[in-house]
């Protein structure tokens, strides 16, 4: 159990470094290489190069108390007077959908949290078909696709998923997906066991005609995991392309035409969409950045610049982007391709290692992966992984040791250096998948290196091999996010309203992990709040307030919102609400020393405040 709860904090680790790197370049990249123009035919030929466009143009996709909470002028009053013209129009509903009003509310939400890992309060009043904001770029609108591209069977496979959301996402699909290239949505329940979700589901896909003509819905006799779970999925699909989504996604505009299109130019293709932010704690559907898939030598996945110059031309912003690895979770095959490469690993269990192993297998195998920048979907990145294997093994590690021992040859020997306690680890048989390597007269992981991704750093490279290495991806014409100047647009002390107490923090400005009480307002550094246009409470311009379960506190700046993202209407008399926790920040007295709280916005004399400038 302590090394499967390791893995889960590296692989968070991870996953948090790597998108917060990733939405600083995205901000970046708009910045410097923004497509300010109108395409025009030629830039359409040079798509129709890159087998985007295909031969001739085709034919023409309960109440604690108070009534202050429960007002409709609450949100408006939170919107910024500063920022209010910067906030997405699909954005503005979610702060009220996320208010904590009632201790149902809180009951919900928190129980929410712990089953599912995001805020099912925000997303059980969600529509189920909520507009979402284009974040295609503009020349993917005038590509043009061909009307006989091949239909695709879309499989999402679930374990205990939350039930608004998960039909969130196949509305989405219905909604947004020409009915001419959808032949089925495949629902595999792996073997679920919270209470009513079946029975619901059955019942909710029975009463809509829609619905019941393209929805699947099947369940395993035990818990396979997600990796057999998949297997089971693709043996039920009828459509000539296999879709793998996870759960809880939301697709986009003409999300499925570019990925069908690349997969029909070459059976062996293998393409990603670009995979949007939909965030746990709001729900706010926010775009990412053109990047790829790589790895570590402990065998996780990352996300990484591009190589340099692959930006180098408009054109490129939208053509498919070669990637060395993907995130597993949401891609687009060649059914009979699928079948005859080997599926999966069926002696995977559970969970992990599952999107690297076919990855290299697809690529030493005569096939190619490509992230395909016109496709979008959104997928709500939870804060953990709410479930594991039943048995509480770590399948993350054994499945990674399948991985090495199939596909990397003498390279697994940096895996077992990264991971040590992979010696003791049985991974079971592996003969099969070793047969199968040999029978496609598969490359060898070094070819794999040398041809897919010469730019991954090896532990015997000399610094001359690194330096160069490094230089060979898009790095240099970016900051380190962690060095970004902040938009600082307002400072102000934090004054109790009708009160001579500021805000202030228990330890000095630099000490993550401070909370705040209640102090005489004077002009100290530990007072002085500074305001960016991201929404974020910056101490001295140091450290950001954060909402705890509990208590706000002092910690590191993300820029990612959530739990960092502070909303007020902008003058004096108003709460501070925070989008992710749902609540305001209070105290639970007025007395010198109170510490500061998150609380419910039902108890103005409590949680209004001034803003002293």
């Amino acid at each position: 159990m302590v090394s499967l709860n390791k893995s889960f904090l590296y692989g968070i680790g991870f996953a948090s470094i790597t998108w917060t790197i990733s939405l600083y370049l995205y901000w970046q990249l708009n910045k410097t290489n923004s497509l300010g123009f109108s395409p025009t035919y030629s830039s359409i030929q040079d798509v129709s190069k890159s087998n985007l466009v295909f031969d001739a143009p085709p034919d023409k996709t309960v109440s604690r108390s108070g009534n202050y909470v429960n007002s409709p002028q609450l949100i408006k009053q939170l919107q910024s007077i500063r920022r209010s013209k910067l906030l997405n129009k699909h954005e503005k509903g979610l702060d009220e959908l996320g208010m904590v009003k009632t201790v149902e509310d809180q009951r919900i939400r928190d129980e929410g949290f712990k089953l599912h890992a995001f805020n099912v309060l925000i997303s059980n009043k969600l529509s189920l078909h909520r507009e979402l904001p284009d974040t295609r770029n503009k020349l993917c609108k005038d590509i043009i696709y061909p009307t006989h591209l091949p239909v695709a069977s879309v499989i999402i496979c679930f374990y205990n998923e939350h039930f608004h959301t998960l039909l969130r996402t196949i509305h989405s699909i219905i909604d947004r997906t020409p009915k001419e290239f959808l032949a089925e949505i495949i629902l595999v329940d792996d073997y679920s066991d919270l209470p009513n979700l079946g029975f619901n589901l059955t019942n909710f896909l029975n009463s809509n005609y829609e619905l019941k003509q393209k929805v699947k819905l099947f369940k395993t006799q035990r818990r396979e995991g997600l990796i057999r779970a998949r297997m089971f999925g693709a043996q039920k699909a009828n459509g000539k392309v296999l879709i793998f989504l996870d759960s809880h996604v939301e697709v986009n505009v003409d999300w499925i035409q570019p990925l069908l299109a690349r997969v029909y130019n070459n059976r062996s293709n293998v393409a990603i969409p670009i995979i949007d932010i939909i965030n746990a704690d709001t729900f706010a559907y926010t775009p990412s950045p053109l990047v790829r898939g790589g790895f570590n030598w402990g065998l996780h996945f990352k996300w990484e610049n591009l190589p340099t110059g692959t930006l180098s031309k408009p054109i490129d912003f939208i053509n498919p982007i070669k990637s060395p690895t993907m995130a597993g979770g949401l891609f687009a095959i060649d059914r009979d391709y699928f079948m005859e490469i080997g599926q999966y690993d069926a002696g995977m269990d559970i969970w992990g290692g599952e999107n690297l192993e076919i990855s290299f297998r697809i690529w030493m195998c005569g096939g190619r992966l490509d992230i395909i920048p016109c496709s979008r979907v959104g997928h709500v990145f939870r804060r953990r992984r709410p479930y594991g294997d039943p048995d509480g093994k770590d399948t993350m590690l054994r499945n990674s040791l399948r991985v090495a021992n199939v596909w990397m040859d003498a390279y697994k020997d940096y895996f077992i250096k990264e991971r040590p306690d992979a010696n003791n680890v049985n991974y079971g048989d592996v003969s099969e998948r070793l047969q199968l390597r040999k029978r496609l007269k598969c490359y060898d992981f070094n070819w794999y290196i040398k041809n897919v991704y010469p730019e991954l750093t090896l532990p015997t490279d000399s610094d001359v091999r690194l330096k160069n290495k490094w230089s060979a991806l898009e790095r240099d014409k970016f900051q380190p996010w962690h060095t970004r100047k902040r938009n600082y647009v307002d400072h102000y002390q934090i004054r109790l309203s009708n009160t001579s107490y500021c805000a202030q923090s228990t330890k000095d400005s630099k000490s993550k992990g401070s909370t705040l009480f209640l102090k005489p307002c004077m002009r100290s550094k530990n007072q002085i709040w500074y305001e960016t246009d991201k929404g974020e409470l910056v101490l001295q311009q140091l450290l950001c307030l954060q909402s705890g379960p509990t208590f706000p506190y002092l910690f590191k700046c993300h820029e990612m919102g959530g739990n960092q993202e502070w909303k007020h209407k902008g003058e004096d008399k108003t709460p501070i609400y925070n989008m992710a926790a749902g609540t305001c920040l209070g105290v639970d007295r007025i007395h010198l020393g109170t510490k500061l709280r998150m609380q419910l916005c039902t108890n103005p004399s409590l949680n209004m405040w001034d803003l002293v400038r």
